[in-house]
């Protein structure tokens, strides 16, 4: 389970090697690198523990130790094997955060980049009673915490499309016609079809121009969808499960996720792009989109490479494990409608209609907070 040896560990009390004492410029540096982490870990003064642990005195401490957040069983693990968090280990950790410590929680995909890494020690290390680093603190951490976050990209392209929405010819400025029953109906305006038409088809058919990596997906994910989906689309309370389920299909409580269900990757581009986030849909670019799928395949094991990047040029080249077992929709070839027959309508059930089964899974989205499943 553990991807490292205990020799290790005696290695990681070792805090003032030459190679890692930060100068301004490297603190400075880190601080920067550190913003890859600020969607789940805080730090400095009056940090608490959000997705992730805040990473206060961390230096020297056992691994899986912290008060009141949950670790992982294979972090705890580590910490119960004498794993402490220097310069070694943490450098290592970051580096593949799944490779080194299988089965943690730590969605982060990893920081490939050896200065940024020294550099993001560094700067981590100010806020370590254990690191004896003269004027590690040179400004106030309260300042760090008020900073305000830039706007996304996200915002400013709903913006954009806000602005565009308005040049377009709204339906009351259009002449009533004098045609039809009621004078009702007209033909649909160009911008008003191209508004409402979105959809994307299984073989590519409505895809936007657009690319994105699974580690630029992770982002957008632990930010935008963990806190209903869970850190690794696991799903939290009745929210629904995006990942696992493999081999459940043919069980009587089947776990019917992208990955073991979803027919098409398009299924997932398009209705990421149309209704999530929740409660703020339409505010991803079709490049967040892009990346948001690229990190849920990456989650399905659908892609193993974490600088995977898709795109509309590599889309259909992606196939979902149940693909083959959906069939094309035949109805149409069924007598019924190829001869145009009258619906039968002989030796139906006499009596009042009554309900004889119940749906015992519901995947959907929850909207009754707070109440006991059946009320």
């Amino acid at each position: 389970m553990l991807r490292f040896l205990k020799p290790i560990f005696a290695s990681s009390i070792i805090f003032l090697g030459a190679s890692f004492l930060a100068n301004a410029q490297d603190v400075e540096a880190g601080k920067k690198v550190f913003n890859k982490c600020r969607a789940c870990h805080a730090v400095g003064e009056g940090a608490k523990n959000k997705i992730g642990p805040h990473l206060n005195d961390l230096f020297g401490r056992p691994a899986g130790t912290l008060e009141k957040f949950k670790f992982s069983k294979a972090m705890k693990e580590a910490g119960s094997q004498g794993m402490l968090w220097g310069d070694d280990t943490l450098s290592q950790f970051i580096t593949k955060p799944r490779k080194f410590i299988k089965k943690t929680k730590m969605s982060f995909s990893g920081l490939k980049n050896e200065k940024q890494r020294v550099d993001l020690i560094s700067y981590l290390k100010q806020f370590s009673e254990a690191q004896a680093v003269p004027n590690a603190v040179d400004e106030p951490a309260s300042k760090e915490q008020k900073t305000p976050k830039k706007q996304s990209s996200s915002n400013v392209i709903l913006g954009k499309k806000a602005v565009a929405l308005t040049s377009v010819v709204l339906a009351r400025d259009v002449e009533i016609p004098k045609h039809g029953m009621l004078h009702l109906g007209r033909v649909a305006l160009t911008e008003e079809v191209s508004a409402w038409d979105i959809d994307i088809r299984p073989d590519g058919k409505g895809l936007p121009a657009g690319k994105g990596s699974v580690a630029q997906g992770e982002l957008i994910y632990v930010e935008n969808c963990a806190v209903c989906h869970g850190d690794f689309g696991e799903g939290v309370d009745r929210w629904p499960v995006l990942a696992g389920g493999q081999g459940t299909l043919q069980e009587d409580r089947p776990e019917k996720t992208i990955g073991s269900y979803w027919p098409y990757l398009s299924t997932v581009y398009d209705y990421v792009r149309r209704a999530m986030p929740f409660g703020n849909a339409r505010s991803l670019s079709d490049d967040d989109v892009y990346a948001l799928t690229a990190y849920l395949m990456f989650l399905n094991d659908i892609v193993e490479d974490e600088d995977f990047e898709l795109s509309k040029e590599n889309f259909l080249d992606i196939r979902l494990p149940n693909e083959a077992n959906f069939i094309d929709d035949n109805r149409r070839q069924e007598p019924h409608y190829v001869e145009k027959l009258e619906p039968c309508m002989k030796d139906c059930k006499t009596g009042i209609a009554s309900v004889i089964l119940r749906a015992r899974v519901l995947d959907v989205t929850p909207d009754n907070e707070g109440k006991k499943e059946g009320e």
